[in-house]
């Protein structure tokens, strides 16, 4: 991966607010759609999440997940050629008693400040998703693969 197609894949996770988040539902695949943040030196996803949604649940039965983030529609001549980043990771509960739980919510909160509110509720709750391995596809044709570590250099900075 060259530095510019780091710096690419930085921004792209950095400024979409959404992902595609996939789990596993009675040994189904299921996909949703959730909000997330990222705690950048451990190549972690954050996300904030409802007891009231299936996914929760899933993740707590199997905390085996993937995420998806596309770049925006404008962004490029074709669907084919946007750019993504497609995640494989596990996901687990951040606890308010977490050493995590203040940076992740801080995290949240700086990148969808409107997602305060929802802190107050008692069915909502803050998972970590560890990423694993991610594919990155900078456009038609270039894609590449990168482990945690790689993309935790490119999070932090140290690209």
């Amino acid at each position: 991966m060259e530095a510019a197609e780091a710096l690419a894949l930085k921004a792209l996770l950095e400024r979409q607010p959404i992902a595609a988040l996939a789990t596993l539902h009675g040994a189904e695949p299921a996909l949703s759609m959730v909000p997330f943040a990222l705690l950048p030196a451990a190549a972690r996803f954050v996300i904030h999440v409802s007891r009231l949604a299936s996914h929760t649940n899933d993740m707590l039965i199997d905390p085996a997940v993937a995420l998806l983030v596309t770049a925006s529609l404008e962004s490029a001549d074709s669907p084919l050629a946007l750019a993504r980043a497609s995640l494989q990771g596990h996901a687990f509960p951040c606890a308010p008693a977490s050493p995590d739980y203040a940076a992740a919510r801080a995290a949240y909160v700086a990148k969808l400040p409107q997602s305060e509110e929802l802190f107050a509720f008692s069915d909502f709750s803050l998972f970590l998703v560890e990423v694993r391995a991610v594919r990155y596809v900078a456009g038609f044709g270039r894609a590449m693969s990168l482990g945690a570590e790689r993309l935790a250099a490119i999070l932090g900075g140290s690209a």
